[in-house]
This record gives C-alpha cells, structure tokens and sequence, in this order.
C-alpha cells in the first residue's frame, strides 16, 4: 500500500539527487533529466525505498536542495508516488509542474495534486 504523500504539502524538506539536471536515466541514456531529481532520506516509498522527488526550479545540477513541496504527483498505474520540491521564490502551477515532469510522467497515468490554497 503506498503513503499518502499529501501530507508533505507545504513542508520544507531535504533532497539528495542521484539524477542531476543533464544527466542520462540509468536505464535508458536516450531520456536526459531537464530537472534534478533524488529522494528524501530516511523516508520510504510504495516501492520500499526512498520517496523519490524532483526538484524544481534550479537551473543548474545539484548534489542535494532544499526546498518546498508544491505537488504530489499520484501515480494510479504504479506502486510510488513523486514529490515536486521547489525553490524558494519559484510559482509553481499544477500546469507548470505538469509540464517540468512530463518528460518521465508522461510513461504513467499520473494526477498533479497541489496544496490548497
């Protein structure tokens, strides 16, 4: 059964990336990360591993960020969930996240779940 991750909404949280921005997905090098992406330590997934997270709104590729979690990515065809982690000071809209992590969402019957406001 996978943990609800909307409680992470709004909460500031630690991401250390395995995937940096320009790098090659370890499975197929022809899908190349247009953004950071890594896990939340000392968490765990559907999968049992790690929760997974992009990190959104660097420019640059990072080693590990911190930043604010602005959307659930609800994966129904799979066993995890993701988290979008922004930058401090970067808006962020169901639309625009979608379009930031369509690059591997788009594999997955996936639903941007964002905080209420």
């Amino acid at each position: 059964m996978k943990p609800d991750l909307r409680l992470y909404l709004g909460q500031r949280v630690r991401v250390v990336v395995d995937r940096p921005l320009g790098s090659a997905h370890p499975r197929d090098p022809r899908l190349i990360y247009p953004v950071n992406y890594g896990e939340l330590p000392d968490t765990l997934s559907g999968d049992g591993h790690p929760i997974d997270a992009y990190l959104l709104g660097w420019p640059q590729p990072l080693t590990e960020g911190r930043g604010t979690v602005v959307a659930v990515l609800v994966r129904a065809d799979d066993h995890e969930d993701k988290l979008a982690v922004a930058r401090d000071g970067t808006p962020w809209t169901a639309e625009t996240v979608r379009q930031a992590v369509h690059f591997q969402e788009q594999y997955f019957q996936t639903t941007v779940v964002m905080a209420r406001e």
